[in-house]
């Protein structure tokens, strides 16, 4: 990405023009560009119409590193061959912006605002089953990942992560970036299916790849749902470990890389790492509990109005009850200021954390995941606690800027303040940089107008390369981490998008129609 790049946004910011010419954009859709020219055409505040017209399509321009459609002759390696049924149809690899390397958690998020999209543009729609199928294969071979290399076919070669990591069960480097278990990168996989059939109503992802996908997350929830000690109050060592040589206490897990102990008949499923990549302290994370609870349920749906396997479609709903009674019954606490609240995370032994973390899902997601109405009693309270000082060691507030941050405390950002001179420093980013995102978030759970727009404001006032940070400094937005973050930029896309349909006036003036993105929308 350009520092400053014209032309400059017609607002006050002047901010930069940030897509690449249309030669060196990844893929390409006219429906996009029609939804850019809609939307910009019609937004008042035309800066935040310049970071829209730079985020929306960000993924589009920059992340799509491999993509075939299916059709192309096939040139497999014998080792592929053998496999059987490998890199077979459309395939998309989606990289999360500056490193070359695929998230599940990301890229899911990455293609949501393309979803709507999908009926009316072959190519969106070939993208995300690609993407689908992409991610099918990484589950299948390594479940406890997060992260990946680009496939064998793709030709693209690896990137070494730099790290020395000990990890059970082992994993092959050349397809892996990196192997921390997120319990919410599976919940992904199934929501990026689920999001797609709700859009498309197509079957075509309901391949037997996808099915052996689902019966390894299966598997993943069964092995980590055990207590740490069986029945007898024996030690049993969990099907995951993880040990990283690290001076940051974020960045391993304790006790020889098992983590810390966890109860027995929870309900709920353990997390090791959470979706900041940071380790859990607690390993049963509710946000990504809930997540996964509503995913199953999801799916369930899916198989059933596909005519899928009776018994898979009662596990689905079987195991989604299971997890949502289990936070219901260890994760819901009362607290002596807020009342009745969600847990951040928690052991099954009693024991609580109580706050929330920027990067999705969190707390303050549970509505837009779909796990409580956003007018639940105890969400309200949830909510109302993490976006405190009081209430949330990690929301941030400065002179500048506030909103949630959380404890990844080992980054270093690029410091713009003399654009002839590109400074970087090292800085506890977890005590002084708050997330965009959380803000975007925050934007998108609030009842009232006025709290929607000064989240939204605030976050455009931070943008000050026309594209949405990782995070910024609360007193010095000057200062801050990632300045091209493919994730960050679809939250923004999606979040305007979310007021056009449903909140036009304060973005389009008063009395303005909404802007629907409909299912059968066309080029």
């Amino acid at each position: 990405m350009h520092l400053f790049s014209p032309p400059y946004s017609e607002g006050p910011l002047k901010l930069s023009y940030q897509r690449p010419i249309p030669e060196c954009r990844t893929f390409s859709s006219p429906l996009v560009e029609k939804v850019i020219k809609d939307i910009t055409s019609r937004m008042v505040d035309k800066d935040l119409a310049r970071i829209f017209e730079n985020a929306f399509p960000n993924t589009l321009d920059t992340t799509v590193r491999w993509h075939v459609d299916g059709t192309e002759k096939k040139k497999r390696s014998s080792k592929t061959k053998r496999a059987g049924g490998v890199w077979e149809g459309p395939q998309s690899f989606i990289v999360t912006g500056d490193i070359n390397a695929e998230w599940l958690r990301d890229s899911t998020n990455q293609l949501a605002q393309y979803q709507k999209l999908a009926n009316g543009d072959p190519k969106i729609k070939n993208l995300i089953l690609g993407a689908i199928n992409t991610q099918a294969e990484f589950v299948i071979q390594s479940p406890y990942c997060n992260a990946f290399q680009p496939p064998p076919p793709s030709n693209l070669p690896p990137t070494n992560n730099g790290q020395m990591d000990q990890v059970h069960p082992a994993y092959e480097p050349s397809v892996v970036f990196e192997c921390k278990y997120e319990l919410d990168s599976i919940a992904n996989f199934l929501s990026l299916g689920n999001q797609f059939y709700e859009e498309t109503r197509s079957k075509n992802f309901l391949t037997p790849r996808w099915y052996e996908a689902l019966n390894t997350v299966l598997r993943v929830l069964d092995e980590q749902s055990q207590s740490t000690f069986n029945e007898n109050g024996q030690y049993r060592r969990n099907e995951y470990t993880f040990q990283r040589h690290t001076n940051a206490g974020t960045e391993t897990l304790s006790l020889m890389g098992v983590g810390n102990p966890l109860g027995n008949g929870t309900g709920l499923v353990r997390s090791a790492f959470r979706p900041s990549d940071d380790t859990s302290i607690l390993g049963f994370f509710i946000p990504a509990n809930a997540m996964m609870s509503v995913e199953l349920k999801r799916t369930a749906d899916t198989l059933s109005k596909v005519g899928g396997d009776k018994d898979l479609i009662q596990k689905l709903k079987r195991y989604s009850e299971q997890i949502r009674e289990g936070i219901y019954n260890h994760a819901v606490v009362t607290h002596k200021v807020w009342g009745q609240v969600f847990a951040f995370e928690v052991d099954g032994y009693g024991s609580n954390i109580l706050m929330d973390d920027a990067n999705l899902p969190s707390l303050l997601a549970l509505p837009l995941l779909g796990f409580v109405d956003q007018n639940d009693e105890i969400y309200k309270n949830t909510r109302k606690m993490i976006l405190s000082k009081t209430g949330n060691p990690y929301y941030l507030t400065g002179s500048a800027f506030h909103g949630i941050g959380g404890p990844h405390s080992k980054l270093y950002f690029p410091c713009y303040l003399f654009p002839t001179s590109l400074l970087t420093v090292l800085v506890a980013v977890g005590l002084q940089n708050a997330w965009p995102m959380s803000v975007l978030v925050r934007a998108r759970t609030a009842n009232s107008d006025a709290e929607v727009m000064e989240s939204i404001n605030m976050v455009r006032d931070s943008c000050l390369l026309g594209l949405v940070h990782e995070s910024v400094d609360v007193n010095r937005i000057a200062k801050y981490t990632r300045s091209w973050f493919a994730w960050a930029n679809s939250v923004f896309a999606q979040t305007i998008l979310d007021l056009a349909e449903n909140k036009p006036h304060l973005i389009f003036g008063k009395g303005a129609k909404p802007y629907i993105i409909s299912s059968d929308a066309h080029i």
